[in-house]
């Protein structure tokens, strides 16, 4: 699995670090987002083969300042639009 920096957001006064998965080649074009803030960590692979898309959710999560407690539920409402 390939681990792409997307960006990264404040939150209080600790750096939050966005990043786009991209599975290896048992699962191609399949894509994850992972969010990283001060040794914790959450990750949702395998949710779409669209790196556009999956990129667009990444992208939303930095602009968002979603920290990893709150990702599965953003996730959860974006794979429901």
């Amino acid at each position: 699995m390939r681990k792409l920096f997307v960006g990264e957001a404040r939150c209080r006064s600790s750096q939050v670090r966005y990043y786009l998965l991209e599975e290896d080649a048992e699962e191609p074009g399949s894509y994850g987002v992972q969010i990283e803030l001060e040794g914790e960590e959450a990750s949702v692979a395998g949710l779409g083969p669209s790196r556009e898309k999956v990129r667009d959710l990444a992208e939303a999560l930095v602009r968002g300042a979603v920290t990893p407690v709150g990702l599965r539920d953003v996730v959860d409402d974006w794979l429901l639009e």
